[in-house]
C-alpha cells in the first residue's frame, strides 16, 4: 500500500526532472552554437564592405568565423539538426570572393549569404528549444542575441553599403537602390528598439545579479555605434566614409562584447537550473528511500509480532514455572498435581454415601 503509489509518483517526478535536464543541456548547446555564429555575422559585414570597395579576398575574420563555426557544428551539428544547413551556408560562403559583375550583383550575393546566417540562427533557436523556454530572462535574452542584435548588424551594414552605392550610382542604380537603403534604415530602427526592449524586459524579470550591470554598458556602446553610422550615412545626403568606417568598426567590437554578455548570461542562468534540478533529484531519491524503509518496517514488525507470540511470551513478560505437582505448603488448596478421588473404589476408612447422593 506503501510502495506502489510512493513508485508511481517517483517515475512521474524522476522523469518529469529527466526532460527538464536534458531540455536545459540542450539549450546549453544551442547558447553555445549562437555564441559561434555572432562573429560570422560581424565577418560577413565587414567581408560585404571589402567586396563593394573592389577588394575580392576574403578577409581574415572570415576564414575565422566559418571555422569557428565549422568546429561547433562538428560536435553540436547532428543534436541540433544544423548539419545540412551549415553545408549549405558555408558553400555559399565559399563562392562569394568568386562572384564578379556590378556593385549590385556582389551586392545581391552577399544580401543572399547574411540572409542565410539569419536562418541558421532561426534554426538553432527552434531546434535546441532556447524559443520555448519557460523563464522570462532567458526568453528575452535569446529573443535579444539570436534575433534582434544579428539583425541590427547585418542591417547596419547594408545600410552603410547601400548609402555609398547610392551615392556613387547613377539614376538607374539609385532608383533600384534607394528603395533598399530607406527599408534598411526602418530595420535599424526597429531591430535596435526590439533589442533595446528585450533587454530591458530580460532585466526586469531576472534574478541574476549580474546581468543589469553587464549589459547597461555593452548596449550603450551598441546603439552609439547604430547612430554614428546613421549619422555617417546622411540619408539623403552624400554618405562619409570615414564616419561610417569608424561606427562600422565600433560595431563590430560592441557586437561582440554584448553578444559575449548575453550568451554569458545564458549559461550562468542555464547552469544555476542545472543546480537546482540536481537539488531535486536528491530530494526525490530521499523521498523514495524513506518509502522503501517504510515499506520495509511495515513487513518487519508483524512477523517479529507472530514470531513471539507463537513462543507464548509477550514483550515485558519474563517466563513462568508453569510445572505441576504437590505444594506442600497451602492445606486449603487442592493439589492439581494429586490424583482425582475414585468414587466407588473400595475404602475401608470411608463410610459409604446414599444412594441418592449417587
Amino acid at each position: 500500500m506503501i510502495l506502489v503509489p510512493a513508485a508511481i509518483l517517483f517515475a512521474r517526478v524522476w522523469g518529469t526532472i529527466s526532460d527538464e535536464r536534458d531540455s536545459a543541456k540542450r539549450e546549453k548547446q544551442g547558447v553555445e552554437y549562437i555564441s559561434a555564429l555572432a562573429p560570422l555575422v560581424s565577418a560577413l559585414a565587414e567581408a560585404q564592405s571589402s567586396a563593394l570597395a573592389g577588394v575580392s579576398a576574403a578577409p581574415g575574420s572570415l576564414t575565422a568565423a566559418v571555422n569557428g563555426v565549422a568546429a561547433v557544428d562538428q560536435r553540436l551539428g547532428e543534436d541540433l539538426s544544423t548539419r545540412e544547413r551549415w553545408t549549405g551556408l558555408r558553400q555559399k560562403i565559399e563562392q562569394l570572393p568568386k562572384v564578379t559583375g556590378s556593385p549590385l550583383i556582389v551586392f545581391q550575393a552577399h544580401v543572399e549569404v547574411t540572409d542565410l546566417s539569419l536562418a541558421l540562427y532561426s534554426a538553432v533557436r527552434n531546434n535546441s528549444e532556447l524559443v520555448r523556454d519557460p523563464d522570462n530572462d532567458i526568453s528575452h535574452l535569446q529573443q535579444a542575441v539570436a534575433i534582434d542584435l544579428p539583425a541590427a548588424v547585418v542591417q547596419v551594414s547594408r545600410m552603410g553599403d547601400l548609402s555609398q552605392l547610392v551615392a556613387k550610382g547613377n539614376a538607374q542604380l539609385q532608383s533600384v537602390l534607394g528603395p533598399q537603403f530607406g527599408a534598411a534604415v526602418q530595420s535599424v530602427n526597429l531591430a535596435v528598439n526590439s533589442l533595446t526592449d528585450n533587454l530591458q524586459s530580460a532585466v526586469d524579470d531576472t534574478n541574476s545579479t549580474t546581468l543589469s550591470g553587464n549589459l547597461v554598458s555593452g548596449l550603450d556602446s551598441f546603439r552609439r555605434g547604430v547612430e554614428s553610422l546613421t549619422r555617417g550615412a546622411n540619408l539623403g545626403g552624400v554618405p562619409n566614409t570615414a564616419t561610417m568606417a569608424t561606427a562600422q568598426s565600433q560595431l563590430q567590437v560592441s557586437l561582440s562584447n554584448l553578444s559575449g554578455i548575453v550568451s554569458r548570461e545564458m549559461t550562468a542562468l542555464l547552469d544555476d537550473r542545472l543546480d537546482d534540478l540536481d537539488t531535486q533529484t536528491l530530494v526525490a531519491l530521499a523521498a523514495a528511500g524513506a518509502a522503501v524503509l517504510l515499506t520495509i518496517a511495515a513487513v518487519i514488525v508483524p512477523l517479529t509480532g507472530r514470531r513471539r507470540r507463537s513462543t507464548g511470551t509477550r514483550p515485558g513478560e519474563s517466563t513462568r514455572d508453569m510445572t505441576v505437582g504437590p505444594t506442600g505448603s497451602d492445606p486449603g488448596r487442592r493439589d492439581l498435581g494429586a490424583p482425582a478421588p475414585a468414587y466407588g473404589e473400595a475404602n475401608p476408612t470411608r463410610r459409604e454415601r446414599s444412594g441418592a447422593l449417587r
